[in-house]
């Protein structure tokens, strides 16, 4: 396993991490998720990403037991912040009172005195940035977080953050994480990767896989007890249209060439780029993250003339 720093943090995260979103607490049993977190960690994986919506907050609760054995001082734990997790009107968003309150539940469901990461989930138009930044300062302060960043932020509200940060002297956000693949690519080229470099903002990115498309299984159609297939994944199956399939099947007959299969081309793509701190995985099997860390070795194979191959089928990000 490789190791990278969280952007010009003195933190270093395993280039591949395990994500809990969808699966934990919700598609894979508890006994499941516990023995792919220590094959996972087993294999040199350090970086362990959660959110308090996850499941309800089973997912972090699953997370939580699964650790209980292993030294917290070698995890990087993360969680987020921003979507409905009670009732009432301060029961979601960046308000002070929401992001005390639920890093508080968090910190219970994943049994930990401290997250190493925290996230801001989204976004809240409704919550001033100079309140959300003074909070995840105090938060540092406190030791109940040691490193805060955004999800799925635009590039001129990162800035913000990080110029209001500077502006009074607080500790500004580390790390976006974005969704970031070969078919969803746009924000992070051309709005996050000039942030990453100006300001040393560290990529922990998700969805590397587009959903598993990417992976190559829905090529001859969905498959009876695929993700896709599941009742409330009808966004999903939306997102599996012939123009994508058509690119998919392109990227599939590259990665045959290579002899890797098209999830580790698709990860290996994302990991040839510097300014990816950590690529965040999900896995319901040890097949499917034992073939998940094999994109580490998989990025040696991509040369030039591969990547400009690549570029050829997926297309320009700007259009």
């Amino acid at each position: 396993m490789h190791y990278r720093r969280l952007g010009r943090t003195g933190l270093k995260v395993s280039e591949i991490s395990l994500g809990a979103w969808i699966t934990f607490g919700n598609q894979i049993a508890e006994e499941s998720a516990s023995r792919l977190i220590h094959t996972a960690y087993e294999q040199g994986i350090n970086f362990f990403d959660n959110a308090d919506v996850y499941a309800g907050g089973q997912a972090e609760i699953v997370m939580g037991k699964a650790i209980q054995d292993l030294p917290r001082h070698a995890l990087v734990i993360s969680s987020k912040v921003f979507w409905p997790t009670m009732p009432g009107p301060n029961g979601r968003g960046l308000s002070r009172k929401h992001i005390w309150e639920s890093i508080h539940a968090s910190l219970k469901r994943l049994q930990v005195d401290y997250l190493d990461l925290y996230f801001c989930h989204r976004y809240d138009p409704d919550t001033p940035i100079e309140e959300v930044v003074r909070t995840m300062n105090d938060l540092i302060h406190q030791g109940k977080i040691l490193y805060w960043g955004t999800s799925e932020w635009e590039g001129s509200q990162v800035a913000q953050a990080i110029g209001i940060a500077r502006q009074y002297g607080l500790i500004p956000p580390s790390m976006e994480q974005p969704q970031y693949n070969l078919l969803h690519r746009k924000r992070v080229e051309l709005e996050l990767s000039p942030l990453s470099k100006e300001y040393g903002l560290g990529l922990t990115t998700f969805s590397p896989l587009f959903q598993g498309v990417l992976s190559g299984k829905y090529n001859e159609g969905i498959p009876e007890g695929s993700r896709a297939a599941m009742e409330n994944m009808a966004w999903m199956r939306d997102r599996i249209t012939p123009e994508r399939i058509e690119i998919v099947r392109k990227l599939t007959s590259i990665a045959n060439e290579l002899g890797i299969t098209p999830s580790q081309l698709a990860i290996a793509w994302i990991l040839h780029r510097k300014e990816i701190s950590s690529v965040i995985t999900g896995a319901t099997r040890l097949e499917q993250l034992d073939e998940n860390m094999g994109a580490a070795e998989a990025v040696n194979k991509l040369t030039e003339d591969v990547l400009d191959h690549i570029e050829q089928i997926i297309g320009n990000p700007a259009e």
